[in-house]
């Protein structure tokens, strides 16, 4: 019996949700199923197991990163602008993604032992790649530091990005899109007033 869309994404939606506040380990099955308002054995007809959740919820989120990368680098605009769109297209996808976003950083050794995990590890060095050929054209058309390695600058980058999400939260006097401009302002201006 296949989970109709609707069904499987509102599952997935309360098991991100549950992995995030709770851990991978540490959330039952049971605990996704009442939170769904169905039996635990119902939800085997909608998927095999927890990994097989878990597995759905990051790699939907890491695609995501991937097309919103391709599209930036399509665009074929210098790289301080492709800078710039990485972080907004990063803060874009943490935003619809918040819990896949913190079970990624949060579980790695754990997602590392899965079955379906090398989509997510040849993902992520896609992704990977993106920032570092953006830093390194940067620093060769001079529009970024040359020396600092790209590939530090693109650490200190991801880990201000991606960890944003476990204290950053958008509110109407400070939203996301502020954030991302404040974010790309800061990195590529810097702190020191002009």
């Amino acid at each position: 019996m296949a989970a109709t869309p609707d069904r499987r994404a509102i599952i997935l939606e309360q098991a991100a949700d549950l992995f995030a506040a709770k851990g991978i380990v540490a959330t039952t099955v049971r605990e996704i199923a009442d939170s769904v308002g169905i039996l635990s054995g119902s939800l085997y007809h909608h998927f095999k197991s927890k990994d097989e959740m878990v597995i759905a919820i990051v790699t939907s989120y890491v695609d995501d990163l991937k097309i919103r990368y391709e599209e930036i680098m399509a665009a074929g605009v210098d790289p301080r602008t492709q800078l710039a769109e990485l972080i907004r297209g990063s803060l874009a996808v943490i935003e619809a993604h918040p819990h896949a976003t913190e079970i990624y950083q949060n579980s790695g050794a754990y997602l590392a032992s899965l079955e379906g995990y090398d989509h997510i590890k040849g993902t992520a060095s896609a992704i990977q790649k993106t920032w570092i050929e953006v830093l390194e054209a940067g620093a060769e058309s001079g529009d970024f530091r040359s020396d600092i390695p790209p590939r530090v600058l693109y650490r200190l980058l991801r880990d201000a990005l991606w960890l944003s999400v476990r204290w950053f939260k958008p509110t109407d006097e400070y939203s996301m899109k502020r954030f991302a401009d404040d974010f790309v302002s800061t990195f590529l201006i810097g702190l020191v007033p002009r």
